[in-house]
């Protein structure tokens, strides 16, 4: 069990970097390298520092944390111009699988939030025998196109205001424009009660300056809505299309105050065929859980590992 101690506003040691799949990926390193891995993947518009403070918390009990910057994120860099800048929901899996073999891990517990706990989802269900355990914010994120296309109550609607937004021309150059702006809304809105400062919406805010960044958002939100992806994972995402229960030992976490759309918990709960548990962290905690209670997930991390 994790206690409190952890620094508000600590950083990371340098960004590592290493060819993995399609990708030159950035991503911190820290504990010790024979500990067991822990793989922890942000969502948007987030980036590493969403996990600066659970990091030392979860090496402290021994484990090997990797945090990726995903595609369009922080240093991560495409290794050729001629790819499709594709942000659809098994892709960023599969980038997550090709860093686990580029570093040598052939299990790990994965843990997410936003896209993060989508991807973490999707690691599970499609690679089990790669996952030691699985904790996910928000719950069972996996999707489809097909599912897209139902319409959902106005209220509902106009929370996804901005997919609607990004799937127009006037989305992509408005975020494009505007994107510090746009992401300090969505924080505001998605934890209406976090009281973060200029210093550390800065500092992950500098990762959207990637020169893919506009580009990944933007296919990841209009895939949503049937924009077209890369027909060599049509299979991929076929299967999840069906979706797939999660076998493995898996502790899902909902913030009271998570002002972005999300599933009620018993929606999910049967989606996840082994080991389960569910926590609702209380004090006014948002949709950036990791970073508004830091203790609450490393918590989570170390108790799946016991499942």
């Amino acid at each position: 069990m994790v206690t409190s101690g952890s620094e508000t506003g600590a950083s990371f040691g340098p960004v590592k970097q290493v060819d993995a799949g399609l990708l030159n990926v950035g991503y911190v390193d820290a504990g010790p390298a024979d500990g067991p891995a822990v793989i922890l993947l942000h969502g948007w518009p987030y980036d590493i520092h969403s996990y600066v403070d659970v990091a030392p918390l979860l090496t402290a009990d021994g484990y090997r944390v990797i945090i990726p910057y995903l595609r369009g994120y922080g240093t991560t860099r495409f290794l050729s111009q001629e790819t499709f800048r594709n942000g659809q929901q098994s892709v960023l899996a599969v980038d997550t699988i090709a860093l686990m073999d580029a570093l040598g891990i052939d299990k790990t517990i994965v843990a997410g939030f936003d896209w993060g706990a989508r991807t973490a989802d999707i690691v599970a269900a499609l690679w089990p025998e790669r996952c030691m355990g699985l904790v996910s914010v928000s719950g069972y994120l996996i999707g489809s196109q097909e599912a897209g296309k139902v319409p959902l109550p106005p209220e509902a609607e106009l929370q996804w205001w901005y997919q609607y937004y990004f799937a127009t021309e006037r989305g992509r150059a408005g975020y494009d424009k505007y994107r510090q702006d746009f992401a300090k809304l969505i924080w505001r809105t998605a934890s209406p009660q976090w009281n973060f400062d200029d210093a550390t919406f800065d500092r992950t805010a500098a990762s959207f300056d990637n020169p893919d960044h506009v580009a990944i958002a933007i296919h990841n939100y209009r895939w949503r809505l049937g924009a077209e992806g890369e027909p060599e994972y049509d299979e991929l995402e076929e299967r999840l299309a069906q979706g797939p229960a999660i076998t493995v030992p898996t502790i899902t976490l909902e913030g009271d105050a998570n002002g972005a759309p999300h599933p009620e918990p018993s929606a999910y709960a049967h989606k996840f065929a082994g080991t389960y548990t569910h926590r609702t962290i209380e004090g006014g905690i948002g949709h950036n859980l990791p970073q508004e209670a830091p203790e609450a997930f490393a918590n989570a991390v170390i108790d799946v590992d016991t499942h």
